[in-house]
């Protein structure tokens, strides 16, 4: 988890192109999860908007309120990105991560690529692949806070829960859900068969993994996430403790062992950067330098 600012982007599949990924799941949920991943990497990565490589959370979901097949990506992105040489860290606008045209754009064209790199077979006609996608891009929160609200939220959300659950019998199952537009909770009523078959094809194949990591939380990238973590809460502005002056560091007896202070000190000559106490050198004789 990295202490800077997260957006929250979620990618639609069009209506066309549900049946096929309903009918090619594997693949075809491993593409699209690669795909969001990667035009948002790509993009991102432009100088017009990041300039580096941000770290992606992306979690698969399939349904809507009502158990209809609706296949969607979560993304949770990082605010900010590191440089090619990994030295840098370039942070996003506040209100801003990319724009939401091009990335649709470069969404669908990644996914076609990638779906008919998978599965040649298939034939799709060239008219789907015009339909635009929908993207929505919302600044989500800061910090590891922001990590764990997620989490909780998205990761571990299942199509359907036993609270929705509001009537049952021989013939029939009644599920409550909320509608988007009015705000307001309604009932569902549906035949058993049917009720199965909405709730089975949101079942994932086995070993399916529907949370993946990409670019800087990859688990190749943990070293260059554990330097950038690093470099974020040396650049973080230290808590200074008001009963000590900050350009004097503790009394240390020479035989004792250096003991850091609490809070770490602004430096006494650039008055931004930490200064970080080790111990106090003294000279053992007069005459020593």
């Amino acid at each position: 988890m990295l202490p800077v600012p997260y957006f929250h982007i979620t990618i639609t599949v069009p209506a066309e192109l549900r049946e096929v990924l309903r009918a090619n799941q594997r693949d075809g949920y491993a593409a699209l999860m690669q795909a969001s991943a990667a035009a948002i990497i790509e993009l991102a990565r432009d100088r017009r908007y990041v300039g580096g490589t941000v770290a992606v959370l992306a979690v698969l979901h399939t349904w809507t309120q009502q158990l209809n097949l609706h296949p969607h990506v979560h993304c949770l992105v990082s605010g900010g990105g590191i440089s090619e040489t990994g030295n840098t860290w370039h942070p996003a606008r506040r209100k801003f991560l990319l724009p939401i045209k091009a990335l649709a754009k470069l969404v669908r064209g990644k996914f076609r690529s990638l779906l008919q790199r998978k599965r040649p077979d298939l034939v799709i006609p060239d008219v789907v692949w015009r339909v635009p996608w929908i993207l929505h891009v919302t600044a989500w929160g800061n910090g590891e806070q922001a990590v764990l609200d997620y989490l909780a939220r998205y990761v571990f959300r299942i199509a359907l829960t036993n609270a929705r659950i509001v009537g049952l019998d021989d013939q029939t199952v009644t599920i409550q859900y909320k509608e988007r537009k009015a705000g307001h909770a309604r009932t569902c009523r549906l035949r058993g068969d049917e009720f199965m078959r909405r709730f089975l094809q949101h079942v994932l194949p086995r070993g399916f993994h529907k949370v993946r990591y990409f670019g800087l939380w990859h688990p190749a990238h943990r070293r260059s996430a554990a330097r950038v973590r690093q470099m974020l809460q040396l650049r973080a502005s230290p808590k200074l403790d008001l009963s000590q002056d900050p350009n004097v560091p503790p009394l240390v007896l020479p035989d004792a062992e250096p003991v850091p202070p609490i809070e770490p000190m602004i430096c006494p000559h650039c008055h931004q950067g930490r200064l970080i106490f080790i111990r106090r050198l003294t000279p053992r004789q007069a005459m020593a330098p």
